[in-house]
């Protein structure tokens, strides 16, 4: 009975044992790591471009191009009424042409300046308005004065573009272009031309500053030429058909920038003795 009752009482610890421990559970996962927060990239820094540099000193020759970039492609028929004419855009750099003609003229001289001035501003020399009476502020002096108040140059020189109707001739010839005359495809003819004008205007007062015999001895040396100018002879292959062809005209480029530079080059010394 002693044994049977000390059994009974070990049984009965270990399912007391058994009781007190708290049930089992599987461990709890460990927390998913957070992947490491990316810095951002540093932003590129804006690249600061650098001002452009103020021209300093005193400037002797304003230099004001207004050549611009249209090109005039005319045909005429035998009568004066037979015309075709379109106005070409282009690209031929022919204001930086005549910079750096005048450049040359004056030896690099660092006080020759190129003068930028408002789109449009020579609207009213090219296209002028109907007048009864001329009107002061449509005049070459008065639009150079109206942009050019900080400048402070002493001359003003402006190279402008003009019609011109040749000698004994209805042709009617605007600024810098190419035409084509004649009757039928044997008699036709084809030519260059540019038409260019040399204004030198008082930095102070903006008179004009006469160059009339200059002008004048130019042309009389250029109409005594015994032949054509090479320049201005076309081979009629070369006109632009149709006239928005000229844009791409290697032959036409070369001609009238070659036109423009040789009088720039023949008028320059003279134009700006003793400036």
């Amino acid at each position: 009975m002693f044994r049977t009752l000390a059994v009974a009482l070990l049984v009965s610890c270990f399912a007391a044992t058994g009781w007190a421990q708290s049930p089992s559970t599987s461990p709890a996962p460990p927390a998913p790591i957070k992947p490491a927060a990316k810095k951002a990239a540093p932003k590129a820094k804006a690249t600061v471009k650098p001002p452009v540099a103020a021209e300093t000193g005193p400037c002797r020759l304003g230099v004001i191009s207004v050549l611009g970039n249209q090109f005039a492609v005319q045909k005429f028929g035998v009568p004066p009424f037979e015309y075709e004419g379109a106005d070409v855009q282009i690209d031929w750099g022919l204001d930086d042409l005549v910079f750096a003609r005048v450049r040359v003229a004056t030896g690099n001289d660092p006080a020759v300046r190129r003068i930028s001035y408002p789109k449009n501003a020579f609207d009213p020399l090219y296209h002028p308005k109907p007048h009864l009476l001329p009107d002061p502020s449509e005049d070459l002096p008065a639009i150079v004065q109206s942009f050019t108040s900080n400048a402070n140059c002493d001359r003003y020189l402006v190279v402008t573009k003009f019609r011109l109707r040749p000698q004994n001739t209805n042709l009617d010839l605007n600024g810098i272009g190419t035409y084509n005359q004649g009757l039928g495809s044997m008699l036709r003819h084809s030519h260059v031309f540019a038409n260019v004008a040399l204004t030198l205007l008082d930095g102070r007062s903006y008179a004009r500053i006469d160059r009339t015999l200059v002008n004048m001895r130019n042309r009389f040396s250029e109409g005594m030429r015994m032949t054509e100018n090479p320049l201005k002879h076309l081979d009629n292959s070369d006109f632009p058909a149709p006239p928005a062809a000229a844009a791409s005209s290697a032959t036409l480029r070369e001609k009238a920038r070659g036109l423009v530079a040789e009088q720039l080059d023949q008028a320059l010394p003279d134009y700006l003795k003793g400036e």
